[in-house]
């Protein structure tokens, strides 16, 4: 396991996560330019990790798991204080935590009461976080760039948000009871017959 932290795609996702207090305060304090600097820079070292852990064989289990950890502590972190300080309308930053919290509580189940142990994300998941990471990206944007085509996108993404966070949410409910149903009818097929 410490090998794995060692390696340079994990280190980048360290760092990813060092970046989220110092976000969080430039929006607190309304330095929205440093803010939107942070957020571009973890965003280049999030596509940087994956391309380095494939390039250099360097892709881990504790990556796996790190990786999306740091995205959604970033992302979240985001949500909730762009709503603290009325940049994004809380029924966004509600959903979006909601679907997450859920996700979460049965991922969690599903490790400790069946053999389920994959939970990589659905294209509806990736895209979800797509416009999640457009939505913040476009809020900050429009306080450094006020231009009419900023505030189209910015809106049109908060929107994709609520919708992508809706649908993936209910695809990963579906996929989840496909999945219980496939492993209920593999383990009652091995029961030997009295």
């Amino acid at each position: 396991m410490k090998s794995q932290l060692w390696s340079a795609p994990n280190q980048l996702t360290l760092l990813r996560l060092i970046f989220v207090p110092f976000v969080i305060m430039n929006v607190m304090e309304a330095d929205y330019t440093l803010a939107l600097a942070l957020f571009v820079l973890a965003g280049i070292s999030d596509g940087l990790d994956g391309l380095l852990a494939r390039v250099l064989h360097q892709q881990t289990t504790l990556g796996q798991y790190l990786d999306p950890i740091a995205d959604k502590l970033l992302l979240s972190s985001l949500f909730l204080v762009l709503s603290f300080v009325h940049q994004i309308p809380w029924r966004y930053t509600v959903l979006v935590f909601s679907r997450d919290l859920c996700l979460v509580a049965v991922a969690a189940t599903l490790y400790v009461t069946t053999n389920i142990r994959d939970f990589r994300p659905s294209i509806f998941g990736k895209v979800n976080t797509f416009v999640q990471v457009g939505a913040v990206f476009f809020v900050l944007l429009a306080h450094v760039y006020p231009a009419n085509w900023v505030s189209v996108c910015r809106h049109s993404f908060l929107l994709a948000t609520f919708a992508f966070t809706l649908i993936s949410g209910l695809h990963y409910v579906a996929r989840t009871g496909q999945r219980l149903r496939n492993a209920q009818a593999r383990s009652q097929s091995v029961v030997p017959h009295v």
